[in-house]
C-alpha cells in the first residue's frame, strides 16, 4: 500500500479517460463494480465517483498479477497501473470511457470486502430501511451519488454569485434562546446552567438582524437548522437553507438578488437558462384560484368562487347551499371544471369524492353538463334553479362532457380540499409528471413564480386573538398601516415565498426596523411592551439603535436539490438523512441516555413511567 498511496499516486479518475489517453501510463483507484473471468484475462469495472473504467489482468501479466485478479471480488478497493488500450470494435457506447481499457501492469489491494448486502447498482429494488442501514454502501451507488454532486455544485454557486454581489458569509450561533413562534425547537440541556435549556436554532433569523445592525450591509449563510415537527416526505428534523439578509433594500432589490443567484443555479448546475423576470401572485390570488399559496402553474383546473353568486341567487334552490343566502363569515363555496377531454368515468368521480373525505370533507358535490347545459349524474340536478344553474355554468366556463366540481364550508377546509384534489387530477390525467420536470433542459419546464403581499395576521380560533402569519417582525405595507388598530385582518404586509412546479422554495420578507410600528403590531396581538420585552427584548433593544431598513429571504437548499435532481424525497439528497419517525436507521440514534449523563444534566425521564401509566 506504501508504494501506491505515498510513490504512485492517481492520475484519472475512472470516468474520464477516453481516446485521447491512448498509449499513455494511468493509475486508477476505486472499487470492483463488476468481475468477468474469460478463461485466462479477468476483466474488471472498476469504479469511483466519476464513473466507469474496464480494466484488463492479460493472460500473459504474470503470475502475480494472475492470483490477484483472480482474488478480486465486488467491492474490493483496489489500486491498478497500466496503459490504456483501444478495445476496437469491442466500443461499450453507454459509458464515457467506453472507448478504451486499462491494461494493468501492477495492481494492489487497499482493501477486502464482506460480501455486500445488496447490489452497488443503480436499478435495485432493496428496502429502503435495509439501504439506509447501510447507508455508506447506498452512497456508493451512482444515482444516489448523483443528486449529492449535483448539491454540492449548487453549493459552490451560490458561495460564487452571492460573494460576487458584496455578500458576507457570516455564522450564527446554533444553541440560542428559546423563543416563542414558529415550529417547536429541539431542546438542549445546558449543564453548566441547572434546570435551564438551549435551543437549536430553527433559522438564524434573530441573527441575521442583529447582523444589519451591526452594519455588515449582506450577510449570507448555507447553514443547518433543526426544527422538531412531525415528518413527511419534504421535511427533516435538520434541513440546510440558502440564509440571506441585506440593507437598505425594497423587495425588489431582494427579488433582483434572489433571481439572479436562481438562474445561475439553473444555468451553471443544470445547463438551463432561466427566463427573468419571475412573475408575481398576489397572496389573495393564489389562494382564490388555486387553494393554496404555492400554485402549480404548469397546468390549468382553476378554482371559481362562487360564494358571492350563490348570496345572489338565495342559495339557489339547494338545500345544503342554504346558509349562503345570508352573509356567513368565514365559509365558503368554490367550484372546479374537469374538462370533458379527461374522460373520467362515474366510478372515476366517485372516487374523487373518496379522496375528499380523507382530507376530512363532508362530501364532494357534482354535476356532468350536457348540450343543452343541464346537469347530469347529480342530486343537485334537481333542487339547482335553472337561472342559478346557467349562472354557474358560466361562471365557471362549464361545456358540454365537463364534470363540475363542488366544494363549501369552512374557508381553510375548501381550499385544502380543492388544492389537493387539483394537484391529484394534474397527475391522474397527465398534466404534470409525478417527479420532476419532463424535460430538465426546457426552460418551461420549470415555473417559477413569487407570491406576495400576504395578511401580516391571521385569527386564531382558539386563543380568539390575532397572531402573526409568520413572524412579528415583518413589515406592513404603508397603506394598512391605518387598519393596525382597528382591523388588523386586513392588514398586508412585505412578505414572499418563491415558489417552483407547485413547491415553496424559499420565503422571507421585508423586516420592521420601526420600533413605533413594531409596538403597534405587538398591540394587535395582544402582547403589551412588558411581554414583548421578556420574549424579544434583545431584539427590540437592538432595533432602538439606529437599525436600518432591511429585508432577506431563506432558500431550502434541501428542496432546491431534490427539485433540480428530479429526486422523489429529501431523503435522497441527503447524505445520512432521517427516517420518518426521526430515527437514524444506520447509527441506530435517537438512543438512551446514560443514568450518569442525566444526573450530570440534572434531568430525569419521565418515559419508562409514561409507559407503564
Amino acid at each position: 500500500m506504501a508504494e501506491f498511496i505515498r510513490d504512485v499516486k492517481r492520475t484519472h479518475s475512472c470516468g474520464e479517460l477516453t481516446a485521447r489517453e491512448t498509449g499513455r501510463e494511468v493509475v486508477l483507484f476505486g472499487w470492483v463494480h463488476n468481475r468477468r473471468d474469460h478463461g485466462g484475462a479477468v476483466f474488471i469495472d472498476l469504479r469511483d465517483r466519476a464513473g466507469l473504467t474496464q480494466v484488463v489482468f492479460e493472460e500473459d501479466a504474470g503470475k502475480e498479477l494472475q492470483e490477484l485478479a483472480h482474488e478480486l471480488r465486488l467491492e474490493y478497493c483496489i489500486g491498478v497501473r497500466g496503459k490504456v488500450v483501444s478495445r476496437g470494435a469491442n466500443v461499450n457506447p453507454k459509458l464515457p470511457t467506453g472507448e478504451v481499457e486499462v491494461h494493468v501492469t501492477q495492481a494492489q489491494i487497499f482493501n477486502r470486502s464482506e460480501t455486500p448486502p445488496f447490489l452497488i447498482e443503480d436499478r435495485i429494488d432493496t428496502a429502503e430501511e435495509k439501504r439506509l442501514h447501510y447507508r455508506y454502501l447506498d452512497l456508493r451507488r451512482p444515482a444516489v451519488q448523483r443528486p449529492l454532486l449535483l448539491r454540492s455544485r449548487a453549493n459552490a454557486v451560490t458561495r460564487s454569485v452571492l460573494h460576487e454581489r458584496g455578500f458576507l458569509e457570516l455564522e450564527t450561533p446554533f444553541l440560542v434562546k428559546y423563543t416563542p413562534g414558529g415550529a417547536r425547537n429541539f431542546l438542549v440541556p445546558a449543564r453548566l446552567q441547572p434546570g435551564k435549556f438551549y435551543a437549536l436554532a430553527e433559522s438564524p433569523q434573530l441573527f441575521k438582524q442583529l447582523f444589519m445592525v451591526a452594519g455588515f450591509d449582506r450577510y449570507f449563510q448555507i447553514v443547518k437548522c433543526f426544527r422538531d415537527e412531525d415528518l413527511r416526505l419534504d421535511r427533516q428534523p435538520e434541513f440546510t437553507q440558502i440564509d440571506l439578509e441585506m440593507s437598505f433594500v425594497s423587495q425588489d432589490d431582494v427579488f433582483a438578488v434572489v433571481e439572479e443567484l436562481v438562474r445561475a443555479l439553473w444555468r451553471e448546475v443544470l445547463g438551463v437558462e432561466i427566463p427573468g423576470p419571475f412573475p408575481r401572485m398576489p397572496y389573495d390570488e393564489s389562494m382564490r384560484e388555486y387553494g393554496n399559496d404555492k400554485p402549480d402553474l404548469r397546468f390549468g383546473l382553476k378554482h371559481m368562487d362562487l360564494t358571492r353568486l350563490l348570496a345572489e341567487h338565495r342559495g339557489a334552490g339547494v338545500s345544503m347551499w342554504s346558509s349562503f343566502a345570508q352573509p356567513s363569515p368565514g365559509q365558503i363555496a368554490k367550484a372546479m371544471v374537469v374538462p370533458a377531454s379527461a374522460g373520467l368515468s362515474r366510478t372515476e368521480t366517485d372516487k374523487l369524492e373518496e379522496i375528499a373525505k380523507g382530507m376530512g370533507a363532508k362530501g364532494l358535490a357534482r354535476a356532468k353538463v350536457d348540450e343543452q347545459g343541464n346537469w347530469t349524474q347529480s342530486p343537485l340536478a334537481k333542487s339547482i334553479t335553472p337561472d342559478a344553474r346557467a349562472a354557474i355554468n358560466a361562471a365557471v366556463g362549464a361545456k358540454p362532457g365537463d364534470v363540475i366540481l363542488f366544494q363549501f364550508g369552512k374557508e381553510a377546509q375548501v381550499h385544502t380540499v380543492l388544492a389537493n384534489l387539483r394537484l391529484h387530477l394534474g397527475k391522474k390525467l397527465g398534466l404534470i409528471p409525478e417527479y420532476g420536470p419532463r424535460d430538465p433542459k426546457d426552460p418551461a419546464s420549470w415555473n417559477f413564480l413569487w407570491v406576495v403581499n400576504p395578511p401580516l395576521f391571521e385569527f386564531d380560533e382558539e386563543q380568539k386573538k390575532y397572531v402573526a402569519a409568520h413572524h412579528a417582525f415583518t413589515r406592513p405595507r404603508d397603506e394598512d398601516l391605518q387598519y393596525l388598530d382597528s382591523d388588523p385582518g386586513r392588514v398586508l404586509c412585505h412578505r414572499y415565498d418563491l415558489v417552483l412546479n407547485g413547491f415553496e422554495i424559499g420565503g422571507g420578507s421585508i423586516r420592521l426596523h420601526d420600533p413605533a410600528v413594531q409596538q403597534k403590531v405587538f398591540a394587535a396581538m395582544g402582547i403589551g411592551p412588558e411581554e414583548a420585552e421578556q420574549k424579544f427584548g434583545f431584539l427590540l433593544q437592538a432595533l432602538r439603535f439606529g437599525a436600518p431598513p432591511h429585508g432577506g429571504i431563506a432558500l431550502g437548499m434541501d428542496r432546491l436539490s431534490m427539485l433540480m435532481s428530479a429526486s422523489e424525497s429529501l431523503r435522497d439528497v441527503i447524505p445520512f438523512p432521517k427516517t420518518q419517525k426521526g430515527t437514524d436507521l444506520m447509527t441506530d440514534a435517537p438512543g438512551d441516555a446514560d443514568p450518569k449523563q442525566l444526573h450530570d444534566l440534572h434531568i430525569t425521564s419521565t418515559a419508562k413511567s409514561q409507559e407503564k401509566a
